[in-house]
């Protein structure tokens, strides 16, 4: 008698997915930030880059939480564009296209953060050499990979403990800075500094491009929806609950370390937090920071991992990727070989600079991911009633039409170098689907 195939358990209740979805925002990403943020602009006025991410956060989140709310499977977006553009037509290339656009994507996106781990290791090894730099990375990667490998309900327990270190860290940065700032250092502005200019404009959006890299994570519990207790509440509310409390502590923390270490030195530092950990508190101080963001980076890599090592799975097994994706472990119930395949390839991608990692990830999802999903929630509006939608976003079409307006400005603010990568991904995933689909003789080589 045949063994019953193993399934994917809902195990992940709203703190659980609340907590992963936030360990992934904070993680690395503001620690390393600030410097290049401050850098797009030459100026604390860079700041505004938080507030215009966090404003487009909110605006894609409801999108998310719409979409998630209606189908909690495993994939995420895999799932929805299919539907949204027709399961038997268009949406097979949009739902190709995502998991094109995952596979190049997945390891950026664990490699920035691994890289960015690297430059505190700097902290404590001031000789580190860049080769080594990049094997540090590579161990954090594989590290995630053997956390991972069990039952989702471990790794449940395990997201909401290295929450608890995360959100410690965070606390620290942020009630030392509120202490110790001076509004004068952050209101520092060079001449010029408010022309308003295009070219002002352009690095605005730069300064945004990379804090939106920082606010990205919020939705990374639509990636493992398939293992979520109530996904009709909890995939809504652990979105918005993530970007409104990450969305606050981003804006305190980096106005008050611009307040503690000035613009023109925090803006040439690999390690910011650490310095301005130092001059309050000393250099012992300074060392058990760099632990603590030691320890989240590596949190935001595992949570990472646990999101997108699921996507390759959920379309294989609906028959649309490699099937050697769609193995599940017999006892622990998780995907081997995606979450394998994943660790693998994000490994390799440790070998980019941090600043092309951070570029080439937002410019790839907007052109792939981001705009067409926002469509996408207009089309299964208007033309599937058939799909239950139990979240539905407040002030529909506002957020939308500010979601697509805000990442479109990011994309042409990321220079034509990045444009042009990001579209030439697309344009090669399009043909590899178009070579797929004829072989398989689906849409559009057959009637749909």
């Amino acid at each position: 008698m045949p063994q019953p195939r193993p399934e994917l358990k809902r195990g992940i209740g709203l703190f659980q997915a609340t907590s992963t979805n936030m360990i992934e925002m904070i993680g690395i990403g503001p620690f390393i930030t600030i410097p290049i943020l401050l850098a797009t602009m030459k100026g604390p006025q860079a700041l505004l880059g938080w507030f215009l991410a966090g404003i487009l956060a909110v605006c894609d989140g409801v999108v998310w939480a719409e979409l998630g709310a209606a189908m909690p499977g495993a994939g995420g977006p895999y799932h929805y564009l299919k539907e949204a553009f027709g399961p038997k037509s268009l949406g097979r290339l949009m739902s190709f296209l995502f998991l094109w656009e995952t596979t190049a994507i997945a390891p950026i996106s664990l490699a920035s953060g691994a890289v960015g781990l690297s430059w505190y290791v700097r902290f404590f090894w001031p000789g580190m050499g860049p080769w080594q730099g990049k094997f540090i990375a590579m161990a954090v990667i594989l590290l995630c990979v053997v956390l991972l490998y069990r039952d989702i309900r471990d790794v449940g327990k395990l997201s909401v403990v290295m929450w608890v270190v995360v959100m410690g860290t965070v606390a620290w940065v942020v009630v030392t800075g509120l202490l110790n700032f001076k509004m004068s250092r952050v209101l520092d502005f060079p001449p010029g500094a408010f022309d308003l200019s295009p070219k002002w404009f352009m690095g605005l959006g730069g300064a945004t491009l990379i804090s939106i890299y920082s606010y990205g994570g919020y939705s990374n519990v639509c990636l493992f929806a398939g293992e979520v207790k109530r996904p009709s509440r909890t995939i809504p509310w652990s979105i918005l609950l993530a970007i409104l409390g990450v969305g606050v502590v981003y804006v305190i923390m980096s106005v008050t370390i611009v307040g503690v270490v000035p613009w023109r030195q925090a803006m040439l530092t690999t390690s910011v937090v650490s310095d301005f950990i130092e001059r309050v508190y000393g250099h012992w101080a300074a060392n058990l920071m760099t632990g603590l963001i030691l320890w989240t980076s590596i949190a935001s890599v595992f949570a990472i991992m646990l999101g997108y090592s699921r996507v390759p799975y959920a379309a294989a097994v609906d028959g649309h990727f490699f099937k050697p994706f769609a193995r599940i472990h017999p006892t622990k119930h998780f995907p081997t070989f995606s979450l394998l395949f994943v660790g693998f390839t994000a490994a390799v991608a440790c070998l980019y600079p941090l600043e092309s990692l951070i570029d080439t990830l937002i410019v790839i999802q907007i052109v792939t991911q981001f705009l067409p999903q926002v469509i996408a929630v207009t089309l299964i509006r208007r033309n599937r009633p058939d799909i239950e939608r139990p979240f539905r976003m407040w002030l529909y079409p506002l957020p939308c039409i500010l979601a697509f307006l805000g990442w479109g400005w990011i994309l042409l603010s990321s220079g034509w170098k990045f444009i042009g990568l990001g579209f030439g991904v697309l344009i090669v995933g399009i043909a590899a689907y178009l070579l797929w689909a004829r072989q398989k003789q689906e849409w559009p080589f057959v009637k749909a």
